[in-house]
């Protein structure tokens, strides 16, 4: 599912809100989230999850065509860990499909 789908099916599912409406809040959170992970910061959304930073020290990597050792810098990458209400949630849809297709 991309950004212009959230936004399409937002707007279907909030009739008083225009598209353009539905699309700047899909925009402002978004950015929110970036800018907040930017300033290392946790987020945590109850019931759906938490991003964090998870980050990774220097080290020595290696050029796989030449095999060269090369300096690697320390990075962070963000992190997403599902909350136990979107597991479950999950996991029960998944159970559901598995039933299906093993019925056909």
């Amino acid at each position: 599912m991309t950004r212009s789908d959230i936004i399409e099916r937002l707007s279907a599912r909030q009739t008083l809100l225009t598209g353009k409406d539905v699309e700047l809040a899909v925009k402002t959170m978004v950015e929110q989230l970036s800018e907040t992970l930017a300033t290392n910061e946790r987020i945590e959304i109850r019931g759906f999850g938490s991003f964090c930073l998870h980050h990774r020290a220097p080290r020595i990597g290696r050029n796989p065509k030449t095999g060269e050792s090369v300096s690697l810098q320390a990075k962070s990458s963000p992190h997403f860990k599902p909350g136990k209400a979107l597991r479950d949630r999950v996991d029960e849809s998944a159970s559901h499909t598995a039933i299906e297709g093993n019925q056909s």
